[in-house]
């Protein structure tokens, strides 16, 4: 095989793999920006707790002690019974002291809560520590959104988690195949390396060398072209696909090249394997 014909192959099969890679960072990032969302969601789940107007300093001291401490508190903050009636005729546009002589409004803190504890079972248990405080006198939020978070959440998580695994599938798929064609290319010089006395190790070793190297660069080539998307998507379209952290890229190019190198080592090893067992007469009829 000339060397020509050989760069051009093995350019062929990088991109191949590349793609295939493409489709990988793409789930991964899918699923990132899944969970991002939901805990986005959950944490915009408060809980407000309205104050009687008799509560002393120092039993407001001890609650806002408490959720400064409390790991279900994410952020709170406190309203006075002045800071209330402003919002209320700024939102609405009328005084109530105007009508009935008084402030009928009570102060309150509003806590915002941390994303692992906005289901139904965790805030009923932060409702009876806080009963706890007399001066506390209701706890106010939407149940109704804690429900639909706590009946849909786990079944769009499990939904998309399925089809990320049969998308990645389809994924292993179609680069062990492409590596398969790649060796079998190679099955006459594996043979002849055999005939000549060629341990399979040493057979194996360069066409593994080879391929994880590939994988590796074809890794490369897919998280450059995973950046590319994203920020077309996100300067033209004003699209975010995932919070740009280094956590999560981290995360995305990992799986990614972790990806690439795992899945043509293995399967370079498994093609080496079947054509080094193979007798001479039968590479002809594969």
């Amino acid at each position: 095989m000339s060397r020509h014909r050989f760069f051009n192959m093995y350019l062929t099969t990088s991109i191949s793999v590349a793609l295939v890679l493409f489709l990988v960072g793409i789930e991964t990032v899918v699923l990132i920006s899944a969970n991002d969302l939901i805990r986005q969601v959950k944490e915009n789940v408060a809980l407000t707790l309205v104050i009687n107007d008799d509560a002393s300093p120092d039993e407001l001291t001890r609650i806002d002690n408490l959720l400064t401490l409390a790991p279900f508190s994410r952020e709170h903050k406190f309203i006075s019974k002045e800071d209330a009636l402003r919002e209320h005729i700024e939102y609405l546009g009328e005084d109530p002291v105007a009508f009935l002589g008084y402030n009928p409004l009570q102060a309150s803190y509003e806590v915002y809560l941390d994303a692992d504890y906005a289901q139904s079972d965790s805030i009923a248990a932060i409702e009876r520590t806080l009963s706890s405080f007399p001066s506390i006198n209701r706890i106010v939020y939407q149940k109704d959104v804690v429900s639909m978070l706590d009946n849909n959440v786990g079944i769009f998580s499990v939904a998309l988690l399925g089809a990320a695994l049969l998308l990645l599938f389809v994924a292993v798929a179609l680069i062990v195949n492409t590596i398969r064609l790649y060796v079998y290319s190679k099955r006459f010089l594996i043979n002849t390396m055999k005939l000549v006395g060629a341990t399979p190790r040493v057979i194996k070793a360069p066409i593994v060398k080879r391929n994880v190297l590939m994988g590796f660069v074809a890794g490369l080539i897919a998280i450059g072209l995973l950046a590319a998307a994203i920020a077309y998507l996100h300067y033209n379209l004003a699209l975010n696909l995932m919070m740009l952290t280094w956590q999560n890229i981290a995360i995305v190019s990992g799986v990614v090249l972790v990806t690439g190198i795992l899945i043509t080592l293995l399967a370079s090893v498994f093609a080496s394997n079947r054509y080094i067992r193979m007798r001479t007469n039968d590479l002809y009829y594969v």
